[in-house]
């Protein structure tokens, strides 16, 4: 909810926009610490990784609520992305230890519904709270809703539970995962998907504005057909991803999301087309998103929730590295049409997409058929 409401938290703050970004800057910027909490869920169990992330997100929400100000605004944003490093691979490691590899894309998809639906759902929820009740609304309703999810899993989840390696120390399981070839393999492989996603994402607003001259309605247009793309992705990988191969659904995505890349500057000779195109691109990346989260979780049992706190470390790494990128490629073609100039973003989002498929290949080749399955 941060980025289209960005102007009313500002206003809120009584800070400018690039104090904004600078305090988003500094959030993505605590995601290196991802891995050292992510890792609790295999020290301390699944248990208490998805109980501490929560208690991290609801501490966040808190502190605006109480302490209303700029720098109390930035723990926040710090604690709550923390707390969902801490609780999103503990909750995937918890999935991939009790459902068979054969059903668990199916399972390690659904939960991945959520970020769709809280774009669809979620943003106009917030903008009712935000106009009714002031900016620090939408925390003490996430707050109170973290609180729930909180004592339902504490009263739900299994108290013993046993873990791979309950006496393997943090440095040892990341030594695991740093020494595996597979296990780097998927890393590269979602670092270099994020990449090519984030350079569309981080210009598609301007590359409308400079081709059709939109104003912040359709951009809000696109944002629900990008929600609606998402959550399609989503659902299709609930009901194809276990039954086509993890692996093979992972590459076929790859591939169409590069062909979507590649159309959308020819598709942008109109607003329509460059929506439908939009709409394409971000269904095919989502639907290879999840569709190698059952893959990586069948990397390295002995350390799941290790290796998938550092897989979404490297992934904000690569869509960092595609917010710089994008607006420098962006700018190299300033005389050209916009359709044109978004061109060049498009081949790098391709080449990364390659890159991608390079580590795929990679991981499959040591996983055997198994990883195809």
């Amino acid at each position: 909810m941060i980025y289209p409401f960005l102007p009313v938290f500002s206003r809120g703050l009584g800070v400018n926009l690039t104090q904004m970004s600078q305090a988003i800057a500094l959030r993505s910027a605590s995601g290196a610490l991802g891995p050292f909490l992510g890792s609790i869920g295999d020290l301390r169990g699944r248990r208490a990784g998805m109980l501490l992330g929560l208690l991290l997100f609801i501490a966040g929400c808190a502190l605006v609520l109480f302490i209303p100000t700029f720098p109390a605004f930035v723990a926040a944003l710090i604690l709550n992305l923390l707390g969902y490093f801490t609780f999103n691979p503990a909750m995937q490691a918890f999935l991939g230890d009790r459902v068979p590899y054969q059903q668990r894309g199916r399972a390690l998809a659904l939960p991945e519904l959520g970020w769709s639906l809280s774009l669809i759902l979620g943003m106009p929820v917030v903008a009712l709270l935000i106009g009714r009740q002031g900016w620090q609304a939408p925390f003490a309703v996430l707050g109170l809703l973290g609180g729930v999810a909180f004592l339902f899993l504490a009263a739900w989840l299994p108290r013993s539970e046993s873990t791979h390696n309950d006496q393997v120390g943090m440095w040892r399981t990341f030594r695991l995962v740093l020494t595996s070839a597979p296990a780097l393999a998927g890393m590269l492989m979602g670092v270099a998907s994020a990449t090519s996603n984030e350079l569309v994402n981080v210009i598609f607003g301007a590359w409308l504005e400079t081709s059709f001259g939109v104003k912040i309605a359709a951009l809000g247009v696109a944002a629900v057909v990008i929600g609606f793309a998402e959550l399609s992705g989503e659902l299709g990988s609930v009901g194809l991803v276990d039954r086509i191969g993890k692996g093979r659904a992972v590459a076929g995505a790859l591939i169409l999301n590069s062909l979507a890349a590649l159309a959308l500057p020819f598709l942008g000779s109109s607003l329509n087309g460059a929506l439908v195109g939009l709409f394409f691109f971000y269904l095919t990346f989502e639907f290879s998103v999840v569709c190698s989260i059952p893959l990586i979780t069948e990397i390295l049992p002995q350390a799941r929730a290790t290796l998938m706190a550092c897989t979404v470390a490297v992934i904000s790494l690569g869509r960092a590295l595609g917010d710089l990128l994008s607006p420098w490629l962006f700018s190299l073609q300033p005389d050209l049409p916009g359709a044109s100039g978004f061109l060049l973003v498009c081949g790098m989002a391709v080449l990364f997409n390659l890159v991608a498929l390079w580590a795929l290949s990679a991981v499959l080749q040591r996983l055997k058929v198994k990883a195809v399955e």
